[in-house]
């Protein structure tokens, strides 16, 4: 595939036109399908449940006051002190109850063991490179529904519901197909090209709001010895944290709906066609840090906020987890993907936000309800106000900001937020099918293709082939947007 800026440079054709005229289309992650069949297995587990307590105003959701509580928490970006916090919480309120905290960053490596005996946690961080398929662990009933939780009243206010206080989506980011709740999303995450000001401004220049202009600073950049971009080489399925909203904005949010869905040759729209060749013409261009596909997220930031790249797709943690190495003047900021040309589908400024950190309770919990006591505790205004002071993230209790110097990351992410309004999408691939998302479109698609050992069109016929097998994979659960 030849470079669409070269081609609109001659003949003044916008890239939509390029496009049309076109020939028509013809972590490292632990495999899925361990996990696939430990799940299956889990059911002959036992039951060995804790009795309930007494349900009262004070323990509405009758949590037995002296049953232990196991939390597992992925020791990532957002640390585990504000997990800790919230434990303390619980212990304040059930004196009796001894709390067993556990951080680890080898989720499925830990726990699928526990899931095969019957024997999980009470409460789990399901997150990181290693998290488990939720789409598999709802299929195969392996956890709690939480609408007990989200029933419940809120710990600041009794006469509103749990579900009441959160932030819009979050309620059905957890819902799979129908009405049941699998999954609390605790943190509320932005997603976009995040990037320094103070970067910008060195080169005179602002966020380039159009792919023309991301180009154009790209190279005035790379005469100035910095590269234009850096990602996840190792972890490419972050690139998608920037190129799904540009497909989207490109060719409106029912082009994601269609590759959620996975409709027969959703990946061959021209919406993903031009948002693939944009991203190769910054490989082509010479415009990617050079060893990025070699290098894993940690890295990839590291080099990033030392300057050697301007840009960096990733999503609102990035401030907390690169935070030892991100200088003081950086001023941290976020950008919704640029416009491709004016024919978009929609408007600069769309953008991907939705709930992050999922927490689950497994259905073999020996205590289920101690799990979601401990969620709705965490879902409270203090706890929330001490997540985001902590991590510098927001939460999905929607508020839990006011009083709180908001850090120049988080700043920018609720300006995101407010400049999107209604253009924030949410794809739901990373949930529903994580095999598919992580290690086929992300590390075998685009992985591939933004190393050069793919053209676009090869990349997206590869991806429309994985994702055609997974559609016609029976052993699978389905979900589709409703």
């Amino acid at each position: 595939m030849g470079s669409t800026s070269d081609q609109h440079g001659n003949g003044g054709v916008g890239r939509r036109t390029l496009i049309k005229r076109s020939a028509a289309l013809g972590i490292v992650s632990v495999p899925a399908v361990s996990l696939l069949s430990a799940c299956a297995s889990g059911d002959s587990g036992s039951d060995d449940k804790v009795k309930k307590g007494t349900k009262s105003k004070n323990n509405p959701l009758a949590v037995n006051e002296s049953a232990a509580l196991s939390v597992v928490i992925f020791d990532g970006g957002f640390g585990t002190k504000y997990a800790t916090d919230a434990n303390a919480q619980y212990k304040k309120a059930f004196p009796k109850a001894k709390v067993n905290f556990h951080a680890t960053q080898k989720i499925q490596s830990e726990l699928q063991p526990k899931f095969n005996g019957g024997t999980p946690p009470d409460l789990i961080d399901n997150s990181g490179a290693e998290q488990m398929d939720m789409g598999v662990l709802v299929g195969k009933k392996q956890l709690a529904d939480l609408t007990p939780l989200l029933d419940a009243p809120s710990v600041d206010d009794p006469s509103k519901k749990v579900r009441d206080t959160l932030r819009p989506g979050i309620v059905e980011m957890g819902q799979f197909d129908g009405d049941p709740v699998w999954i609390m999303y605790y943190a509320y995450t932005v997603y976009g090209v995040w990037y320094s000001q103070t970067a910008l401004d060195k080169l005179d220049s602002q966020y380039p709001e159009d792919w023309d202009a991301m180009l154009a600073l790209c190279a005035k950049a790379k005469k100035k010895g910095i590269a234009g971009w850096t990602y996840a080489g190792k972890y490419p399925y972050y690139l998608p944290f920037s190129l799904y909203p540009f497909i989207a904005k490109i060719g409106g949010r029912e082009v994601l709906d269609k590759i959620d869905n996975l409709e027969p040759n959703a990946w061959k729209d021209p919406a993903v066609k031009a948002a693939f060749e944009a991203y190769y013409e910054l490989y082509k261009k010479g415009y990617i840090l050079k060893g990025t596909p070699g290098i894993d997220h940690i890295q990839s930031q590291t080099e990033w906020a030392k300057g050697k790249a301007l840009f960096i797709p990733n999503g609102s943690w990035v401030e907390n987890e690169s935070a030892k190495v991100i200088p003081k003047d950086f001023n941290l900021a976020v950008g919704a993907p640029s416009s491709l040309d004016s024919s978009d589908k929609m408007p600069f400024g769309t953008i991907w936000a939705s709930g992050g950190e999922p927490f689950i309770v497994p259905a073999k919990a020996a205590n289920v309800e101690g799990g979601m006591e401990q969620l709705r505790i965490m879902l409270s205004e203090a706890s929330s106000k001490n997540f985001t002071s902590q991590v510098k993230s927001l939460s999905a209790f929607n508020g839990g900001t006011d009083g709180i110097e908001l850090t120049p990351g988080l700043k920018s992410g609720v300006a995101a937020l407010e400049k999107a309004g209604d253009n924030v999408v949410n794809p739901r691939l990373q949930d529903w099918y994580v095999k598919l998302q992580k290690e086929q479109i992300g590390v075998a698609g685009l992985g591939e293709m933004m190393a050069g050992r793919l053209t676009p069109a090869e990349a997206i016929k590869k991806i429309q082939g994985y994702a055609d097998a997974a559609a016609k994979d029976q052993s699978v659960k389905h979900y589709k947007h409703q």
